[in-house]
C-alpha cells in the first residue's frame, strides 16, 4: 500500500521527476516518504517521516539522470525516518511496494551470513537478500530469477546498483509495476498518474517478469531469465484530475464531479433514442449464468449489495456478495463454469480481490471486472472488464468511483433485463426518461440550499463519540457506506444497521441525544422502517430523514432532507449524494485531514 516512481534519463531532472510522481502517489501511503538519486557517482539518500512536503523541505538542490522515490503505508515497522524507504545494503538501493511475508526466515539467515539491519522493514531485508545473491552471481539477472524463487509474498521492486548507476531495475509479483517510455528517458512507478505529464506510453510486466530499464533501451525479461518482447500500450492523459481546482479538497471535487461522471458512463452504454441495442453490444453476454458472485471489499462491497438487489429483483438472477478476503480463505467455492465472479476494485489493485478473481479461474467460473484504473492487476486477469470511467480519484475516501461502481451496476441490470425481454416498451421509456433526468437531479442534490442542510446536521454531529445509520434493503446498504464515509474522514464510530434488527440489541446503545441517520426510499418497507425510526427517536435519538420527495413524511420530530424521487433503478445514485457531503461537512468541522485520513491509504495491495 506504497507508490514507488522510478527514473532514468538524459535530463539530469531526476529528482523533480521523483517528488512530481510522489505527489501523485501519495494517496497510496502518506506517512514517510524518500528518494535516492545518484549524485558525483555515489548513491544520496534522503528520507523524512510524515508527508511528502517534510522530504521536499530538507531536498538539497540536486542534479542527477537516476534516482527511485517511495511514498509509504507502514506495514512492516512504524512510520519513522529509519523504516523509510529507500534502503540500501550493501551495493543494493530498493524501494518496494508489497510484503515479503517470509521476512523472518530469510532475516535469520541473512544475519548469520554477517548482515545487520536498522530498520524494522521486510523491504530491507529484500535489499541484503539482493546484495548477497548479487554477491554470489556478480550479475543482476540471475540475482533476480534466484530471489523470486527464495521470497515469498507480493513486491514491486526499484533497484539501483552500484556497479551500475546508467540502468534502472524493476521486478514485480502480485504489485502493480508500469514503465513509461519517453523519448531518451524512461519511468517506473506504481501507477500511470505518475508519470503521465511526461509520456502516455507503458510496457506493462506480469508476475514473475523483471526489467532491465537504461535512457534509451528497455529490456524485459520472463521469470527463468529469458529475453522477452512485450506490447507498447498508450493511454489517456488526464492531467486536469490531479489539482483541486476551485475546491478545498479534492474529496469535494470528485463529488461534485458527479453528474458528469455519470453523464459520460451512461453516454457509453447507452443511445437515448434507441431501445438498448448499444447497451447490448458493450455488455458482456450473462446469458450462460444461473448464479453471479461479487468480491469485493470496503465501498466497492457495498456497491456489489446494491448490484445484488438490483439484479435479484429485476434479472432474475441468485447473486451473492462475497468479501473478498473472506471469500478466497472459504473452505468450499461453489461456484463452476455457469457462475459468474464480478470483481470490484477502484484501484484494480485490491490483493484479496485479485486472489478471488484466481481462485475463480481455477473453478473454471467467468470473471468481470469492473475497475477504475485501465491495465491494473485485475484488469489484466479477468475475461471482462467494464472500466468506470471516473478518472483519477485523489481523494483516499472514494466518492466518485463508488457512484460510478453503483451505476455500472444498474447498467448491468438493465442489459439482463433487456437480452431477457423482461421489460415493456413503456418501461423503457421511463427508463430512459430516468436516465436523461438524473443529471440535473444530481445537480440539485449539490446546490447550496441543500449543502446548507448538510452543515446543520454536521454542526450537530461533529462532537458527537458515535452515529448510527438505519434503513432497509438498499437504504441499508447505503447506510453502510455513509457510515463508512463519516468513519474514514471525520474519525467518528458510527454504524450502519438494518433498521428491522434494532430492537434485537443495538437499540440499546440509543441515549439521550445521540444521531440517527434513517435512509428511508422504499414504499414497500416505508412504514415499517418509520416504526423502527419512531423507536429510537422515543429512546432519545435526534433523528435525521433522508428520504424522496415522494415519500416525505410529515413528522415534524425528525430533521428531513428530501431528496428528487427517480425509478428504484436509480434512486441509490440520489441518494449517496447527501450521505457523502453530511461526512464531508462534518470533518470540515472537526479539522481532519479529509483527503488523506489517518491510518488509510487509497489502494490496498496488502492483505
Amino acid at each position: 500500500m506504497c507508490g514507488i516512481i522510478g527514473y532514468v534519463g538524459k535530463e539530469k531532472k531526476a529528482q523533480k521527476v521523483l517528488i512530481n510522481g510522489l505527489e501523485k502517489l501519495k494517496r497510496r501511503g502518506y506517512d514517510s516518504a524518500g528518494i535516492a538519486i545518484i549524485v558525483d557517482d555515489k548513491v544520496k539518500i534522503t528520507k523524512a517521516s510524515g508527508k511528502i512536503n517534510n522530504l521536499v523541505n530538507i531536498l538539497e538542490k540536486d542534479e542527477a539522470s537516476l534516482g527511485i522515490g517511495h511514498t509509504r503505508w507502514a506495514t512492516h515497522g512504524d512510520p519513522s525516518e529509519i523504516n523509510s524507504h529507500p534502503h540500501k545494503q550493501g551495493k543494493i538501493t530498493i524501494v518496494h511496494n508489497g510484503i515479503i511475508e517470509n521476512y523472518i526466515e530469510l532475516k535469520e539467515e541473512l544475519i548469520t551470513k554477517g548482515y545487520k539491519f536498522n530498520s524494522e522493514t521486510d523491504t530491507e531485508i529484500a535489499a541484503a537478500l539482493l546484495d548477497k545473491l548479487y554477491n554470489e552471481t556478480n550479475d543482476m539477472n540471475k540475482t533476480l530469477v534466484e530471489f523470486q524463487k527464495q521470497v515469498e509474498g507480493a513486491y514491486a521492486l526499484g533497484i539501483i546498483v552500484d556497479d551500475d548507476y546508467e540502468t534502472l531495475y524493476t521486478i514485480k509479483n502480485n504489485s502493480a509495476l508500469i514503465i513509461g517510455i519517453n523519448n531518451d528517458e524512461n519511468y517506473i512507478a506504481s501507477e500511470m498518474t505518475a508519470f503521465n505529464e511526461y509520456t502516455n506510453r507503458c510496457i506493462i510486466l506480469n508476475d514473475g517478469e523483471f526489467a532491465k530499464i537504461t535512457t534509451n533501451n528497455i529490456q524485459c525479461f520472463d521469470k527463468d531469465g529469458y529475453e522477452i518482447e512485450k506490447d507498447i500500450m498508450t493511454f489517456e492523459k488526464n492531467v486536469d484530475d490531479n489539482n483541486k481546482g476551485i475546491y478545498e479538497h479534492f474529496m469535494l471535487k470528485e463529488i461534485y464531479q458527479q453528474p458528469d461522471i455519470f453523464k459520460k458512463l451512461t453516454d457509453f452504454y447507452i443511445d437515448m433514442n434507441d431501445n438498448f441495442d448499444l447497451l447490448s453490444e458493450k455488455m458482456p453476454d450473462f446469458s450462460k449464468y444461473n448464479k453471479i458472485v461479487i468480491a469485493a471489499c470496503g465501498s466497492a462491497m457495498h456497491a456489489g449489495l446494491i448490484g445484488k438487489s438490483l439484479i435479484e429483483k429485476y434479472a432474475k438472477i441468485p447473486v451473492e456478495v462475497e468479501i473478498a478476503s473472506e471469500f478466497r480463505y472459504k473452505d468450499t467455492q461453489f461456484i463452476d463454469d455457469k457462475s459468474l465472479v464480478i470483481a470490484i476494485s477502484q484501484s484494480g489493485e485490491t490483493a484479496d480481490t485479485l486472489e478471488a478473481v484466481k481462485i475463480a479461474k481455477q473453478h473454471n467460473s467467468d470473471t468481470l471486472g469492473i475497475i477504475n484504473v485501465p491495465n491494473s492487476n485485475i484488469a489484466l486477469n479477468v475475461d471482462n472488464v467494464l472500466y468506470t470511467e471516473a478518472g483519477t480519484e485523489n481523494a483516499v475516501a472514494t466518492t466518485k468511483a463508488y457512484l460510478a461502481q453503483i451505476s455500472l451496476l444498474a447498467l448491468i441490470t438493465l442489459s439482463i433485463m433487456n437480452n431477457n425481454n423482461n421489460i415493456t416498451n413503456e418501461e423503457k421509456k421511463e427508463i430512459l426518461t430516468a436516465f436523461r433526468e438524473l443529471p440535473e437531479q444530481m445537480e440539485i442534490l449539490l446546490n447550496e440550499t441543500y449543502r446548507a442542510q448538510y452543515k446543520e446536521i454536521a454542526k450537530s454531529i461533529y462532537e458527537q463519540d458515535r452515529v448510527f445509520y438505519i434503513g432497509r434493503g438498499i437504504d441499508n446498504y447505503l447506510g453502510m457506506e455513509g457510515s463508512l464515509k463519516l468513519k474514514e474522514i471525520a474519525i467518528i464510530n458510527s454504524q450502519a444497521y438494518a433498521a428491522g434488527e434494532l430492537k434485537h440489541g443495538t437499540i440499546a446503545l440509543i441515549d439521550q441525544g445521540t444521531p440517527v441517520i434513517a435512509i428511508v426510499n422504499n414504499e414497500r418497507t416505508i412504514k415499517k422502517t418509520l416504526s423502527n425510526v419512531k423507536e429510537t427517536f422515543s429512546k432519545g435519538a435526534n433523528v435525521y430523514l433522508i428520504t424522496n420527495e415522494k415519500l416525505k413524511n410529515s413528522n415534524k420530530d425528525y430533521y428531513t432532507i428530501e431528496i428528487p424521487h427517480t425509478i428504484e433503478l436509480l434512486q441509490s445514485i440520489l441518494t449517496i449524494i447527501p450521505l457523502q457531503l453530511i461526512a464531508y461537512e462534518t470533518a470540515f468541522l472537526k479539522g481532519t485531514d479529509i483527503d488523506q485520513p489517518k491510518n488509510l491509504a487509497k489502494t490496498v495491495t496488502v492483505e
